[in-house]
Parts: structure tokens; sequence; C-alpha cells
């Protein structure tokens, strides 16, 4: 594979009925470079379903799919609830919360009061909305509108 670029991974991640993650990656799939793999994984079998059908090239279910799959993106877009353990009304494991959050992905959160976790400076608004601004950051993502520094304004960590 001498002179191939290495593809870029996004990863969308969701349980529950897969609403939010179906949502992104029927946004992103049509936006998205050639060189970009759009991967899913859920929580649970109807969550990547979900996300399949709506377009995602591969996807995965069950803690170790989600595990895995983290330690190789380069980008992780989902609800906010992704990040905790018992998130997603107990859905995500804490193993699978250690994974996404100590992955080097940089990772794009949908916030949801749902889960319990207010996050100051973020304001309300509408579910779509939350989705178009992922959207157009992951894009930012992809396209190298970010210098390299991770600790610049609008990265948390």
């Amino acid at each position: 594979m001498t002179g191939q670029r290495k593809k870029y991974r996004v990863l969308v991640l969701d349980g529950q009925g897969g609403g939010i993650g179906a949502r992104l990656i029927k946004a992103l799939s049509a936006k998205l470079p050639q060189d970009c793999e759009l991967l899913c994984a859920g929580t649970n079998a109807m969550a990547t379903g979900a996300m399949l059908k709506a377009g995602a090239a591969q996807g995965a279910t069950g803690e170790n799919a989600v595990v895995y799959n983290a330690g190789r993106a380069d980008l992780i877009l989902g609800p906010i609830g992704i990040l905790v353990a018992n998130g997603i009304l107990g859905e995500v494991s804490a193993g699978m919360a250690e994974a996404v959050s100590s992955s080097d992905a940089v990772k794009i959160l949908i916030p949801s009061s749902g889960c319990g976790i207010l996050v100051a400076g973020a304001e309300d608004c509408r579910l779509e909305e939350a989705i178009n601004r992922a959207v157009s950051l992951a894009m930012k993502e992809i396209n190298g509108a970010f210098p390299p520094a991770r600790q610049e304004a609008g990265r948390i960590g």
C-alpha cells in the first residue's frame, strides 16, 4: 500500500433506538470525502441497525465493538451519554465510557438533558440544530480546519 493515505475513520456511537446516531450518519454520509470511512457501533442491535440503515459503511454491536472501534477512530460522534458509565439509561458500561473518553479521537457530542449531564455554556437548541452543528464541526475537523494543537479554543482536553 505504498503511497496510499490511511482512511480517516469516523465512528458514530449510539444506544436506545439509534435515532441520534442515524441522524448524524444521514447528515454526514453525503458530505464525507472519499478517504473517510463511516462506521457505527451501537450499545444494542436496534441502535446499530438504525445507523446501518442510515448509511454507515459498517457497524457492530456491544461493549467490545465500542471499545475496539473507539481505539481505532479518528473522530467520534454521538450523544454525550457515551462518555459516562451508566449513560444512555444504563446502556453504556464503564468499559465503554473509558474507551471513548480515553480514545485519542476528537469527540463531538450531542448534549442531552436525559443523561443528567448539563454543560455550562451550551445553549439550549433543538436536536436538529445540535446535529447540524455537530456535522459542521466534524467537517471542519476532517478538512483540517483546526490546527494540530489540542488545547486551542473550542476544544476541551
